[in-house]
């Protein structure tokens, strides 16, 4: 989106597609899609230490509240899921859309 005013843009987060090496491709509402590597996140004895299960990680892998999140209970409660700020993710550099790739 060329014309886009960043200085007043809010990423939100339209889609997101798992890899089996604990990565997120991240689709945003200006179009673009972002990479993020969640490995450096999935550390024992933290929040993130459930989604060391590739199973789970991809499984539970949502957007809730308009950016990424892990339901952690299974019953999409937003007060029990783990998310990762939007900015953040926003913040990554762009990448090739992987689902474009593979068509």
């Amino acid at each position: 989106m060329e014309n886009l005013d960043y200085s007043r843009f809010w990423p939100v987060v339209l889609q997101v597609v798992p890899t089996d090496e604990f990565g997120i491709y991240v689709y945003f509402n200006d179009g673009s899609v972002r990479f993020f590597d969640v490995k450096p996140l999935l550390k024992k004895g933290t929040v993130f230490e459930p989604m060391t299960d590739l199973d789970f990680f991809k499984g539970r892998l949502s957007i809730i509240n308009d950016t990424v999140a892990w339901d952690m209970t299974g019953d999409g409660d937003p007060c029990k899921c783990i998310d990762i700020d939007p900015f953040v993710l926003f913040e990554q550099p762009c990448v090739a859309d992987p689902l474009e790739q593979s068509a």
